[in-house]
């Protein structure tokens, strides 16, 4: 069975999550928090952002907010792809 790293956990953590890894991947990532425990709480404060997170009531962007926000990320994303 493949071993995670410490960063390869952190980056399969919403997929785990969210029940989208095979079971190989999943089982790693389980086989990882048992004996981690740095990640185990990292996983735990995750978890709980998440459902802190998830309870609080939605409101859309204002939609001068929304369309500045869109502006400035797609200038940057186009800076980035210019300047790679």
């Amino acid at each position: 069975m493949k071993r995670f790293t410490c960063d390869e956990l952190v980056e399969h953590l919403t997929a785990y999550l969210d029940d989208a890894l095979d079971t190989p991947a999943r089982d790693a990532v389980r086989d990882h928090l048992s004996c981690c425990e740095g990640c185990g709480r990292y996983f735990d404060q995750y978890r709980a952002t998440i459902r802190v997170l998830g309870d609080l009531p939605t409101r859309p962007l204002p939609t001068e907010t929304r369309s500045r926000l869109l502006s400035t990320f797609r200038t940057r994303r186009a800076d980035h792809l210019t300047d790679g």
